[in-house]
């Protein structure tokens, strides 16, 4: 199959779709032929300006404001997708939040918000979408985590905590669907150019290169096609793995 039309009539859910990563991940699917649907929680102007990008190129797309943490709001997200696009065969949660905080500063609340955004917004959207997965013994599902999550680094103790969490969701989730033919892989980007890292101080970026082997960050560009590529038909032996894209860390 022809990787430019691989996921060719399929439709795709980017969680957090309007952020750095997730609009490189809906441009990548949407290349390889996918309709994207995604929602976001903040920047309307972030938002608009990628679907007049998908617009230029003519591929069918929805985005809506809504919160991810919202059960009834994304089962009504989800529910507007299938109707417009149709099913979902394809569910990439991305969405996500960090904050710069020592432990013994944290407050609950500010656990409750990383967990929130971070692990309960996954938990809501695939729960939101894996029963029309099960139905039809089809599906493709890619959580975004974290190097922040697998190595011992310099973060946030609770974005790391969420972070090591996706990985373990994604494990087990896979083991679960894999009779029912649906795919469940987690990637953990390493430092990338965008995002969070363009808040990095000049002493952790080069702290980061000088130990990375590509001897830079990388790009939301390079983590799109690596989604993209678990997400197609192309990958049908990878299931249950988190996959570092790091440079060599």
């Amino acid at each position: 199959m022809n990787a430019v039309t691989d996921l060719a009539g399929k439709t795709a859910i980017v969680t957090g779709g309007s952020g750095a990563l997730g609009a490189a991940i809906c441009h990548a699917l949407a290349r390889d032929g996918a309709k994207i649907a995604w929602n976001y929680a903040r920047s309307d102007e972030r938002a608009h300006a990628l679907s007049a990008e998908l617009s230029k190129k003519d591929v069918p797309h929805l985005s809506r404001k809504v919160d991810g943490t919202d059960p009834k709001g994304m089962q009504s997200f989800v529910e507007e997708v299938e109707k417009t696009l149709g099913p979902v065969e394809v569910l990439v949660n991305c969405a996500g939040i960090t904050q710069v905080m020592p432990f013994a500063l944290m407050e609950l609340e500010d656990w409750d918000l990383l967990m929130g955004t971070n692990l309960r917004s996954m938990f809501v959207a695939t729960k939101a979408v894996v029963r029309g997965m099960i139905r039809r013994k089809s599906g493709r599902i890619v959580n975004v985590g974290s190097i922040g999550g697998e190595r011992i680094l310099d973060v946030p103790v609770h974005y790391a905590a969420c972070k090591a969490a996706i990985s373990g969701f994604s494990r087990a989730l896979s083991k679960e669907l894999c009779r029912h033919k649906i795919l469940v892989n987690c990637v953990a980007p390493g430092l990338l150019d965008e995002g969070v890292g363009k808040n990095l101080s000049r002493e952790k970026l080069e702290d980061y290169v000088s130990h990375c082997n590509a001897g830079r960050p990388g790009t939301c560009q390079e983590i799109a096609e690596l989604v993209a590529f678990l997400c197609s038909g192309r990958c049908g032996y990878i299931s249950g793995q988190t996959i570092l894209a790091d440079g060599g860390l």
